[in-house]
């Protein structure tokens, strides 16, 4: 399948503005990858995913992200990739001959970092399993297995299509395959769930010796299932004390939380959701795929791609859906909803660098946020305290103009 296609974005966000300065340094470059397929549709997934037909069109999909990644070649710069990331959707539903002549057209268009992280976002089960071995020969060298939880009644309720022994078998197959760096995604505040489930699947979860654990609280999110027909969750008082409890827990066992839901062995966090978090820049490729670029003149860049799978696949569409420039005034809140979910903060320095805005435009909402017990007085960082970490959203709300 050939494509020629222009790029005709929407443009939103275009007023005029102050100018800002131009980027002394651009940031590190990453690269997200959209496989929308899934086998089907989880009640409280609210990403972009589908459920898919029997025989998925691998070679056209490769097709168009090889062609929508030319059209952003303009925003590299003559960086190199740090990090790749293959999510969804399930991509571990595609072939390893497909994913290896994506990898490798890729490489042809933008250099790899010689430490690159490439990251595929696996399901736990057997016939997935089959393809780990594969994969690592390809280069890509993290998985992320979603596990959610090892118990059937609770994998049943989330309409999860593996059970709990293909859970624990899929982390000793990565092993087996070469991946000595993995994370295992793990829900907790699941319906009707008390703390004894929460904690023992925890403690399953550590016992396999991921390197890396995404240990997240299940949220209802509209246009889901669960939204419409909300299952019975845990009460207030029992998610507090899973969270507490859960965190404990990790820590006992060496993992830090580095990030709101992200729990890491020493020098094992997410590179490529590090970028995310520090206001790096990715380019986005695939159905739905958003993407955040900067250029030298100082503009910052949010793009999105056409959603749905058989209109990105469609000649006659363009591949993006919509861009916006980033305004001044946007700019504070933006970069520190990235960057204050992370349990450390960043280096107040990091600001200018990646905004080309003075520090200076924080000031009256920094010292705002100190004084109510939300953000750490370090003039050097931005950083949460741990209240601001509890109450996140009322932190950010601080540097909305």
């Amino acid at each position: 399948m050939t494509h020629d296609r222009s790029a005709s974005p929407l443009i939103f966000g275009g007023a005029a503005q102050s100018p800002r300065a131009a980027l002394p340094v651009l940031p590190p470059l990453a690269l997200y990858i959209h496989i929308p397929w899934c086998v089907r549709k989880c009640p409280y997934c609210d990403f972009n995913s589908h459920t898919a037909s029997p025989v998925l069109p691998e070679e056209e999909y490769v097709d168009a992200l090889l062609a929508d990644l030319d059209q952003d070649l303009h925003a590299v710069y003559g960086r190199e990739l740090s990090s790749i990331f293959f999510g969804g959707g399930t991509p571990s539903l595609f072939s390893a001959a497909a994913l290896g002549r994506l990898l490798k057209g890729v490489e042809q268009r933008i250099p790899f970092a010689h430490d690159i992280e490439i990251t595929l976002e696996a399901n736990p089960g057997t016939f997935e399993q089959e393809k780990f071995v594969a994969y690592r020969a390809l280069g890509i060298n993290r998985l992320s297995i979603g596990i959610q939880s090892f118990q059937q009644a609770k994998l049943e309720a989330l309409g999860r299509i593996h059970n709990g022994d293909e859970a624990v078998r899929a982390a000793g197959m990565a092993r087996q395959a070469g991946f000595d760096n993995f994370n295992l995604d793990l829900m907790h505040g699941l319906p009707d769930q008390s703390l004894e489930d929460a904690l023992s699947d925890l403690r399953q979860a550590i016992a396999l010796k991921p390197t890396h654990l995404s240990w997240y609280q299940l949220t209802l999110e509209p246009n889901t299932v669960f939204w419409n027909k909300p299952p019975t969750l845990p009460e207030d008082d029992t998610l507090w004390d899973i969270q507490e409890a859960g965190q404990a827990l990790l820590a006992e066992h060496g993992y830090a939380q580095y990030e709101v839901s992200a729990y890491a062995q020493p020098g094992r966090p997410a590179r490529h959701n590090l970028n995310y978090w520090s206001f790096g820049d990715f380019i986005g490729i695939g159905a739905g795929a958003h993407g955040k670029l900067s250029h030298p003149d100082g503009r910052i860049v949010r793009t999105w791609k056409t959603r749905l799978p058989k209109d990105y696949l469609n000649p006659a569409k363009s591949f993006q859906a919509g861009e916006k420039a980033l305004t001044n005034d946007e700019m504070p809140f933006e970069f520190l909803m990235n960057a204050l979910r992370l349990t450390e903060g960043v280096e107040s320095r990091l600001y200018p660098e990646r905004t080309g805005l003075p520090l200076g435009t924080l000031a009256e909402a920094r010292r705002e946020a100190e004084q109510s017990g939300l953000l750490q007085v370090e003039p050097s960082r931005l950083a949460a305290t741990e209240r601001g970490q509890l109450f996140l959203n009322d932190l950010l709300q601080k540097f909305l103009t």
